[in-house]
């Protein structure tokens, strides 16, 4: 069973091909020397930059996987959420792809197969608590089966990367923002300057980070730039403290018997060591895929895909159709 995945869903145009539970090749095209001069991912560019190389990417994937585009079986794509332009790049690719090879066709969702990057791990126990931690979103799931997602938190203002960001906007860091502040960070006192953790009340679960990126704007006001690190260390002390509480919370509410993460801010190695703290604090099994696959990329596409044919769910129409955020 070959199936090839295709995310285009923000600003990485991404094809994987899996076989038998292998990634045969996972081959990612960033955009960050596109976007870093506008501090933020241009959606227009963003999408024009996935149609001059899908195809180019396409074929070097074919070549590096061994395999002829025959051979293909299952295609899957991502059609939600994301930016428009972006997502029918992908889709329309696919569509195309599937009605020229008469080969089955699955529209996927994109924060699902952030999760599903840990599924070809066969330690994963269901029911698990799913946590995508990305630039465009902050999201927990309860997941019954791998395929059940049922969201039970989610941000309501900025997403954790998104917040990464524009902090290391503030401070003339580089684009995307969270290597940077994590670099940073390493030579900063996290004890040095108390942001505020907003918790929103004791039972929620869903997020808001917009007080601490304005409480890190009137700090830079009033104090400039001179202790940089500082700020980095305790910015990032504070995202973490607020991502571990939630996630403590949903762990108390949820009987769940592992703790599945995804998304690109998981790469951050202060952040995956407090939750690595955390899980071995409250006994639970903790996933976190490997660093190429939390980066936006089309093997978890094709990951989610093989699920949802193990599971039998229905191909999609072979039509040019997104639903995007």
């Amino acid at each position: 069973m070959i199936i090839v995945g295709i995310e285009t869903s923000c600003d990485e145009t991404g094809i994987g091909i899996l076989t038998d539970n292998i990634i045969l090749c996972n081959i990612i095209a960033t955009q960050e020397n596109i976007h870093s001069v506008y501090g933020g991912v241009v959606p227009e560019l963003a999408s024009r930059a996935h149609t001059e190389r899908i195809d180019i990417l396409f074929n070097k994937a074919i070549r590096e996987s061994g395999i002829k585009i025959s051979d293909i079986d299952y295609i899957g794509v991502t059609n939600t959420p994301g930016l428009k332009g972006s997502l029918l790049v992908g889709v329309s690719f696919a569509v195309g792809l599937a009605y020229s090879l008469r080969k089955p066709l699955y529209k996927v969702n994109h924060l699902y197969s952030h999760i599903a990057s840990n599924f070809l791990n066969p330690e994963v126990k269901f029911p698990a608590l799913g946590f995508v931690v990305s630039g465009g979103h902050t999201t927990f799931f309860y997941i019954k089966n791998p395929v059940s997602f049922n969201v039970v938190g989610r941000t309501l203002d900025d997403a954790c990367g998104e917040t990464f960001d524009k902090v290391a906007r503030m401070l003339n860091l580089g684009f995307p923002g969270g290597p940077y502040i994590e670099k940073m960070a390493e030579k900063g006192d996290e004890t040095k300057i108390k942001f505020p953790v907003t918790l929103l009340d004791k039972t929620s679960l869903d997020f808001s980070f917009s007080g601490l990126k304005t409480a890190v704007l009137y700090y830079i006001k009033k104090n400039g730039l001179k202790n940089i690190q500082d700020i980095c260390a305790s910015f990032q002390k504070a995202v973490g403290d607020t991502l571990i509480e939630k996630t403590s919370r949903c762990i108390e509410r949820y009987r769940v018997k592992s703790l599945l993460l995804g998304g690109g801010v998981v790469q951050n190695g202060y952040i995956r060591k407090r939750f690595q703290e955390l899980s071995d604090k409250r006994g639970i099994n903790l996933f976190i895929p490997d660093r190429n696959l939390c980066l936006d990329n089309g093997a978890m596409v094709a990951i989610m895909t093989s699920f949802l044919i193990r599971h039998s769910v229905s191909p999609s129409e072979n039509i040019i159709e997104v639903i995007p955020t």
